[in-house]
């Protein structure tokens, strides 16, 4: 299975030590360029910058049609390069799924006909699994300690799918 991720799952994941998570529901991720990059070359510390340059779960890989990104970033408003990249690479590795939080990445994903899901989905997908007691527990933690940003309503959506 080929999973590619952007940016926000692993660095939520990470800030509450979770990370772990993505390896036990997927065994591996990829990553484009530009993911690692603002995780790993900026001036503040991300959570899962040293995770994603030290685990070998988590494979940097470099898109090959970098024109499909410029067509991608010039095609989309507010698409970053590291959301371009993703999908991009998802498209060149015909992924099984895209991990991507991003509202406006998420619609363009779905418009080239990529499977995709976001911390939410990882989530509930590792409580099915019985990887994780509690959704609830975990999605608190994320607005708390990494500012994960989510309306009240898929908020209750989400802890309902939960069973809790």
């Amino acid at each position: 299975m080929i999973i590619v991720s952007d940016t926000s799952p692993i660095t939520n994941l990470a800030a509450i030590s979770q990370l772990d998570l993505l390896q036990k529901l997927y065994t591996s991720i990829i990553i484009p360029t530009a993911v690692y990059n603002e995780m790993v070359k900026v001036d503040k510390v991300v959570p899962g910058a040293v995770e994603v340059q030290t685990l070998p779960w988590i494979q940097q890989q470099t898109v090959v049609d970098s024109q499909r990104v410029i067509v991608i970033q010039e095609n989309e408003e507010n698409i970053d390069l590291g959301e371009a990249e993703a999908i991009a690479l998802a498209l060149e590795l015909k992924a099984n799924l895209l991990l991507m939080d991003e509202r406006r990445g998420r619609i363009v994903a779905s418009s080239y006909g990529l499977q995709i899901t976001g911390l939410l989905g990882v989530l509930l997908q590792a409580k099915r699994q019985i990887l994780i007691p509690s959704v609830k527990i975990l999605l608190d933690k994320m607005i708390e300690k990494a500012d994960f940003r989510v309306s009240k309503e898929l908020y209750s959506t989400i802890i309902q799918a939960a069973g809790e």
